[in-house]
């Protein structure tokens, strides 16, 4: 097992380094340079080229580069080239309203998820089946930069029920959330529905409806149970897009959370912010998918002795 969870670990830094030097890379190859967006076209040369040397841009892209990776082994994401204060302080100040958004979607997604993966396994091939499926498919489809402006129509600007966008209160962040839960609503119903349908069939399930047990309690206590190990990866491996995902959504909503806060930064050429938010955005993606894989491994040892330890 320790093995195992090394070469996970050695996998995910890999990973990191990668996006850090293909982000890094990018950033400073796209065309606009912040020096002229903070002064201006009218200003003079010898004040961009001060202005330049002053943030180091005036480097060779090989040593910012080294100098950024060891600013990251001492922890020290930099300073943000726009509003001259600390990216790690950009960071936490946005945190907590990404981390809201996160936390209602995931709720609204296993509330509605779970029954309609359970109701379409029960009654397969009925009506129900039929509708949930439908419903899921027409969430995998629809884009988050579509359905959102929809919501706010039709809730908003119709009904006059929720606020538009921003973050006023909790009635503002039901809409941003239904955004990013309807494709993880359609991904899990499916996932929960082929789970529950290979469990439905197994000798213990035909054993507890034999001993008289209500219908409800086979299918919750026994059925639902034994079908939530693949469900549980699908949702770990969704929760680590849901970031990415929220970036889109969070623009749509001006919700000021990380996602947000990436997109400015990019307008703005602001590259310390701007690795910084994707630095996070895949670091949470990349422990997410390996604590996913460690519980995997955890709960069936299959995993960990088919990877040869």
């Amino acid at each position: 097992m320790l093995t195992f969870i090394l070469q996970r670990l050695l996998s995910a830094l890999l990973v990191i380094l990668g996006v850090i030097s293909i982000v890094f890379l990018l950033i400073h190859l796209i065309p606009g340079d912040p020096v002229e967006i903070m002064l201006g076209e009218s200003a003079t040369t010898a004040d961009r080229e001060a202005l330049g040397v002053a943030l180091g841009l005036n480097l060779p892209i090989g040593l910012q580069f080294q100098n950024y990776l060891i600013g990251l082994t001492q922890l020290d994401l930099g300073t943000s080239i726009h509003l001259r204060r600390p990216v790690s302080a950009l960071l936490l100040e946005r945190l907590p309203a990404t981390g809201l958004l996160a936390l209602v979607t995931l709720i609204i997604t296993l509330t509605l998820a779970l029954p309609l993966g359970i109701i379409a396994a029960v009654r397969r091939n009925t009506w129900w089946d039929t509708g949930a499926m439908s419903f899921s498919m027409l969430g995998v489809s629809i884009p988050n930069f579509w359905l959102g402006p929809v919501l706010i129509l039709i809730f908003s600007l119709w009904l006059g029920w929720l606020p538009v966008s921003g973050r006023s209160g909790l009635a503002s962040v039901i809409l941003p959330s239904l955004t990013l839960a309807t494709g993880l609503i359609a991904v899990l119903s499916r996932m929960v529905r082929s789970s529950m349908l290979e469990v439905l069939g197994e000798d213990y399930m035909r054993t507890a409806r034999a001993k008289g047990l209500p219908p409800k309690k086979v299918i919750l206590h026994h059925g639902l149970r034994n079908a939530l190990l693949p469900v549980i990866t699908m949702l770990g491996l969704q929760l680590g897009a849901l970031l990415a995902g929220a970036v889109i959504t969070e623009t749509v909503f001006s919700w000021p959370g990380i996602g947000l806060l990436t997109i400015e930064s990019i307008q703005s050429r602001d590259y310390p912010v701007v690795q910084a938010c994707v630095l996070l955005i895949s670091v949470t993606y990349v422990l997410v998918n390996l604590l996913t894989d460690l519980a995997y491994a955890w709960v069936d040892p299959r995993v960990r002795l088919g990877s040869g330890h």
